[in-house]
């Protein structure tokens, strides 16, 4: 199965998604904010980065500008979960690299695990140019 970083602050949710992927195998870390993430990401390369936009200390679009700058090899993929709808925060995030964005409210907890998979099992993104 597949690493996962559940990046959402709302530990319920965090709790909950985290929950439901490790019941179908995948390993799981989480983090609170961007800046854990990033933290984190230091001595772990996940295959998905599930992330929320709207964070304190370091929003999911703020993390996205320095995941990209740090991790310029391997890139894990990255599904934003949130309830932002037509906004320029998810514009942003696409242009940075995210992968699929699907909003929270209309997704129930089954359809989390429907998603990461999709996600997951998706051609892969292409290597990003070396001079």
């Amino acid at each position: 199965m597949a690493d996962i970083l559940i990046v959402e602050d709302d530990r319920d949710l965090n709790n909950a998604y985290k929950l439901i992927l490790e019941a179908a195998k995948h390993h799981v870390i989480s983090a609170f904010d961007g800046r854990q993430a990033l933290s984190k990401l230091h001595n772990y390369e996940p295959d998905l980065i599930l992330l929320d936009l709207l964070m304190p200390i370091k929003s999911g679009v703020d993390f996205l500008h320095d995941y990209g700058e740090i991790h310029k090899k391997n890139q894990a993929r990255i599904l934003v979960f949130t309830n932002l709808e037509n906004s320029p925060e998810i514009d942003e995030a696409f242009r940075l690299g995210a992968d699929k964005c699907v909003i929270k409210a209309w997704t129930a907890p089954h359809g989390l695990l429907k998603v990461v998979n999709d996600v997951l099992q998706s051609k892969p993104k292409p290597k990003p140019a070396t001079s």
